[in-house]
């Protein structure tokens, strides 16, 4: 629902943005036009990395689907650095050496404002969903939103911030060339949005490359883990943890534990596979694989998370 409501807001925007870019001239609302388009595209693409990330696993895709999320969100992020960032800044330092007074800024400014609205509409969705998240993991939105293997969530948060702070910089740049004739400023309006949007693309990009190639779990994430393995009453202590993401919100699991008593082999092989069950029952996990420790291995201490 988040990405589909950023979708509409974009296309609507966008399609305003481009009509008041070609009634005014602005540098500005073009850039401004070419940042709607790229978002309204990049929420395909996201659309796509739910579908394709949401996949249940198989044979041949054991862990599942789900970093085809991260590949498409890639995707989407390299869409806004190119047809976003690179565009906006091109055509600023093309109208650099513009002059003449603004047309038609009434235009220009109505649009903002009604672009203002719907981006700050979509924003606030995602903000109060961030938020939520965040109280619930004892976390910072900001940190949430950075850490979160969600990519979806993390790009639309990103997108509309980087909406609302790129009209606020279109407004004044139209502003600061209508009060001081100068039109110099509209062109680097348009600079400082493709510049706004190249640092999005880069976090954006290192966020899921990150999640790519096999960031680590939080500290707090492994210690919740490691508490949750030892409530069995089947497991004694962990020796040895492994948490890796295979797709937002989705988790595979290694473990090396001690079981509780002195069963025979047939019957310990049997009690694994009992709590591996248990754990896999749980959403947000995909796969779980557990091992017997070594007499002389130490056990694992998982910390109470700080309140």
């Amino acid at each position: 629902m988040t990405v589909i409501i950023a979708f509409l807001a974009n296309v609507l925007v966008a399609i305003a943005k481009t009509v008041a870019a070609a009634l005014t001239s602005s540098a500005s609302m073009v850039a401004e036009a070419a940042h709607s388009w790229a978002d309204a595209g990049n929420e395909i693409f996201l659309l796509i990395a739910d579908r394709r990330g949401a996949k249940a696993k198989d044979e041949r895709h054991p862990l599942g689907y789900g970093r085809a999320a991260f590949v498409w969100s890639l995707v989407a992020a390299f869409g806004i650095f190119t047809a976003g960032s690179i565009v906006s800044i091109m055509h600023g330092v093309q109208e650099l050496g513009e002059t003449g007074p603004v047309e038609s800024p009434v235009i220009a400014y109505t649009v903002l404002g009604i672009a203002f609205v719907l981006e700050g509409a979509s924003f606030t969705q995602a903000l109060v969903r961030s938020r939520r998240l965040a109280r619930e993991r004892g976390a910072s939105t900001w940190d949430y939103v950075l850490e979160t293997s969600d990519t979806t969530l993390r790009a639309v948060f990103f997108e509309d911030m980087a909406a609302l702070i790129g009209l606020a910089l279109a407004g004044g740049a139209i502003a600061l060339h209508q009060i001081t004739g100068v039109a110099a400023w509209d062109a680097v309006g348009s600079i400082l949005v493709g510049i706004l949007l190249g640092i999005v693309a880069i976090i954006l990009i290192g966020r899921n490359i990150a999640f790519l190639v096999g960031t680590s779990a939080t500290p707090e994430l492994r210690n919740r883990v490691g508490r949750a393995l030892l409530t069995s009453p089947q497991v004694q202590r962990v020796t040895y943890l492994h948490i890796e993401y295979v797709g937002p919100n989705r988790l595979f699991l290694v473990a090396e534990v001690d079981l509780t008593g002195d069963a025979r082999e047939h019957d310990v092989a049997s009690r694994l596979r009992d709590v591996e069950r248990q754990i896999e029952a749980h959403p947000v996990v995909e796969t779980v694989v557990l091992s017997l420790s070594v007499d002389d291995e130490p056990s694992l201490d998982f910390e109470q998370d700080a309140v």
